[in-house]
């Protein structure tokens, strides 16, 4: 009798079945599509970068590669153009911005030009680029000066922010430019041109002004006359007394100065010599 043999189980066995399954999941898939290969690739670049001689070989190599690019025709910068200065700035920057032309670009900072630039007081802002055929451009917007102060330092000549735009050698060599002194003046320049501007009239006699406790302003005329500004509303105090000067030629009789910082109570001080005067014309009238 034959002996009739079993057939075999075709279902795969409890690990193979744990194995497929987990062949399954997408974080094992990733890791042997992804992870493995870059370990490998990792762990043979670590080994072959263990060699100080191969990385100082790599280094050079680059730094040549780097050297032939940078050293190419195109990126040399030839000259340095300046826009927007006199030429007295434009010699400034030319000596603050020491560059040996020819250079390449990628030597250049162009934001380390602009704030050496900047640092100079007479410039109000600046850009700076590279042009086509090898230029460095530097465009410049100087600062304007609108008034002279004299100050403890001398005789500066400031923008309409007060910003210190370069000396005054003498006043006569700026005769345009209005004149101001005293401490804090030059935290009230935009004031200081609107009072002038409403001098009207006076303009012609007017010397200049002067900060008072670094608050008000006094009007400064010729024949040593002044006006006294309050804090508050200087301009339209001054307008008071051009209309009182229209209607009764106030400013052209001996006064030493009229005080307008009491809106309310205006006054005036005459000088000592016409004080004199007119006490002698009060005895005459009163016949002693």
């Amino acid at each position: 009798m034959q002996q009739v043999m079993p057939k075999a189980d075709p279902a795969p066995s409890r690990l193979a079945y744990r194995m497929q399954r987990m062949m399954l999941t997408p974080l094992v898939r990733g890791l042997l599509r992804i992870g493995l290969p870059f370990a490998i690739a990792a762990g043979g670049t670590s080994i072959y970068l263990s060699d100080e001689d191969r990385v100082d070989a790599i280094r050079l190599a680059v730094l040549d590669v780097r050297k032939q690019i940078e050293s190419r025709p195109e990126f040399e910068v030839k000259l340095m153009a300046i826009d927007g200065a006199g030429p007295e700035i434009a010699e400034d920057i030319r000596e603050i911005v020491a560059i040996d032309f020819p250079i390449s670009s990628f030597d250049l900072s162009l934001a380390d030009i602009r704030g050496t630039i900047m640092q100079l007081p007479a410039i109000a802002d600046a850009s700076v680029r590279i042009k086509p055929g090898g230029v460095l451009q530097v465009d410049l917007t100087e600062r304007v000066p609108v008034i002279l102060w004299r100050s403890a330092q001398g005789l500066v000549q400031l923008d309409i922010e007060g910003n210190y735009v370069g000396e005054a050698a003498s006043r006569a060599l700026h005769a345009e430019l209005p004149v101001m002194a005293g401490a804090g003046a030059d935290k009230a320049v935009a004031e200081a041109k609107q009072i002038l501007a409403a001098t009207g009239p006076l303009a012609e006699r007017v010397r200049g002004l002067e900060r008072i406790g670094q608050r008000r302003w006094d009007v400064v005329l010729d024949r040593g006359q002044r006006i006294l500004l309050p804090v508050e509303n200087p301009v339209q105090a001054l307008e008071r007394v051009l209309v009182l000067n229209q209607s009764q030629d106030m400013m052209a009789r001996d006064l030493a100065h009229v005080d307008m910082r009491i809106a309310a109570r205006p006054t005036i001080r005459m000088n000592p010599e016409a004080v004199q005067q007119w006490w002698k014309i009060k005895k005459i009238s009163a016949g002693d």
